[in-house]
């Protein structure tokens, strides 16, 4: 099978975000493979070594994402790929997508795998955008993948429940928490890592034009510091008319 993996660095779950000029400051950020990611290709590893093939993990983004593929490959993915967008101004969810779906073409593959969403933006936009434009099946929100006969069989989240579909291949799906438990790069997985192959193309390499974003900025700013509560004291009775006085006029709720 012919097996790729959509990759995003992302924020360190834990790092303060700084805003400088409207722009969000990451040159002095810790980044990580996006944690939804890491589902998608703990999946493509055991798919693989159930049914054969490769793994190939793909990235758009800077130099600096090279760690995050590194860690890929530490897991147990075959090859790796990052394709360079630092000339692309005003990228989005679309820039992302036709790089990504343009790359992937003429490459043959059997399954994608993608994070449900990325932490950072949060839109869950990519993975269907590229299956779109490869004219594929997609289904979102995997929790159970089962591949034979050239199907895949997935259970997917939905509003608290399970749906169960059947779906020919080619399919893309996006990986959600629960669909696996994702391994730690062990040493020797790192050392091997090491020799794995790394391809890296810019947009050059790829047969692409007008890669304006669709989407406009107005205002990056952090929320807003939430003030302290307020503790009511006395009887209940005293407390409740306080609250309604507070829900009535203060907070305007009621």
């Amino acid at each position: 099978m012919n097996i790729y993996v959509l990759l995003k660095s992302t924020f360190h779950t834990e790092e303060k975000i700084v805003i400088e000029n409207g722009k969000i400051k990451d040159n002095e950020a810790e980044f990580i493979i996006n944690p939804y990611d890491e589902y998608a290709v703990e999946e493509a590893i055991l798919q693989r070594d159930a049914h054969g093939g490769k793994v190939v993990v793909v990235s758009v983004g800077g130099e600096d994402a090279e760690k995050q593929l590194r860690t890929a490959l530490a897991m147990g993915a075959d090859e790796a790929v990052l394709i360079e967008d630092e000339d692309v101004e005003n990228g989005d969810a679309s820039t992302t997508s036709r790089i990504l779906a343009e790359y992937l073409k003429d490459k043959e593959p059997d399954l994608i795998l993608a994070g449900n969403m990325a932490i950072d933006g949060g839109s869950g936009q990519v993975g269907p955008l590229v299956a779109e434009l490869l004219a594929i099946n997609a289904v979102t929100t995997i929790t159970e993948l089962a591949i034979e006969g050239g199907k895949a069989n997935i259970t997917r989240d939905v509003e608290g429940n399970s749906e169960i579909i059947e779906i020919p291949l080619p399919v893309l799906v996006t990986c959600q928490q629960g669909l696996n438990e994702p391994r730690y790069p062990s040493l020797p997985g790192i050392m091997k890592a090491k020799k794995k192959s790394l391809e890296t193309l810019e947009l050059d390499d790829l047969d692409l034009e007008d890669l304006e974003g669709l989407t406009e900025t107005k205002e990056i700013y952090l929320p807003k510091p939430k003030s302290s509560g307020v503790i009511l004291q006395g009887e209940p009775s005293k407390q409740v008319q306080e609250l309604i006085q507070i829900l009535r006029t203060d907070v305007k709720v009621i």
